[in-house]
């Protein structure tokens, strides 16, 4: 199977989490620790709940969220795995050490991720490189074409905030998909639109904004050390310093019932307000457990959020403008 418009699956799981912790010095860049036989379950239950669709990259967990994926997955053809490649992790170090510049870094780093998946095919992979400017991508892109041509991958995309990065890349045959962020804090709609025009998937990651969204965390949620949201990274927008930014939990309480409609939980809310925002969405909420899977896959139960509903929701809310650059 390739990842386009015409085979979208709507909803898929996203796999950082299961990568457990990496760093970059001695910023923390995962989840923290998880055991990869909860991350396997977790995998199996989503499943069995008809989640079809799996995003990783190489850099999570330094690798290790393709190992868990792939072993989980192994002998499982009827699933779509999408990865991406870009910054480069020493697998012993769990260390971010870099990123692909060139061709031959590129393709290296497609057989990487091909081996620690178990696969000789994977049916899509995204640039994940959000501000490589498009001139410099072209020697990565052409490594993914080639990648295409002899089997190895179905398509490709970018994983990307900014709108002309979009365009630059639309028209080549296998491009056929964007990763962005989007949610109800980020409606993203200026890259929404650069994507709907040249009809290619909208692939939606933190759809959760980082599990705010999810409707379980509060002032004074506290945090393990080796997880991202300790941080105060620039592109951090729902946590800064290890706490949830007040104005994104109070857009949070202002909506929550309207999240709930019709016996939805509020995470399965705000996949609704996505795929209501249109049809070209797939979101790929992160999980960490069991329940968190087949709550996400239940979200496919309801489905779009009303439109009295969306109404409701986008006169009592205000975000930032539109512009910062996001990431991940």
């Amino acid at each position: 199977m390739t990842l386009d418009l015409n085979s979208n699956p709507r909803l898929g799981l996203g796999c950082w989490a299961i990568g457990g912790p990496f760093w970059e010095g001695e910023t923390p860049l995962g989840y923290g620790e998880i055991e990869d036989s909860t991350s396997i379950r977790a995998i199996h239950a989503a499943l069995d709940a008809g989640v079809r669709f799996f995003d990783t990259a190489s850099v999570y967990g330094a690798g290790h969220s393709e190992v868990v994926l792939g072993e989980a997955l192994a002998g499982r053809d009827h699933v779509v795995i999408s990865t991406k490649i870009g910054p480069l992790a020493d697998e012993r170090s769990k260390q971010v050490t870099g990123a692909i510049t060139s061709r031959d870094e590129a393709l290296a780093e497609i057989d990487r991720c091909l081996h620690r998946l178990g696969r000789d095919h994977v049916d899509m992979v995204f640039l994940h490189l959000n501000e490589m400017s498009p001139d410099d991508a072209l020697q990565i892109f052409d490594a993914l074409e080639s990648a295409r041509e002899v089997g190895k991958i179905g398509n490709f995309g970018w994983s990307t905030d900014f709108p002309d990065s979009v365009r630059a890349y639309s028209d080549w045959r296998g491009f056929t998909a964007v990763q962005h962020t989007m949610n109800l804090w980020v409606p993203a709609s200026q890259v929404l639109d650069a994507v709907e025009e040249n009809g290619l998937l909208s692939v939606n990651r933190m759809p959760l904004a980082q599990g705010v969204f999810a409707g379980k965390y509060t002032a004074d949620t506290t945090l393990q050390p080796s997880d991202i949201r300790t941080n105060s990274l620039d592109w951090m927008e729902y946590f800064k310093g290890g706490k949830v930014v007040p104005e994104v939990l109070d857009m949070l309480e202002a909506v929550r019932e309207l999240l709930q409609t019709d016996g939805r939980t509020v995470a399965q809310g705000a996949l609704g307000w996505i795929w209501a925002k249109s049809p070209n969405t797939c979101p790929i909420p992160g999980f960490r457990t069991v329940e968190q899977a087949e709550q996400n896959a239940r979200a496919l139960e309801f489905g779009p959020l009303p439109d009295s509903v969306m109404a409701e929701i986008e006169a009592l809310v205000s975000r930032p403008p539109e512009g910062a650059p996001r990431a991940r």
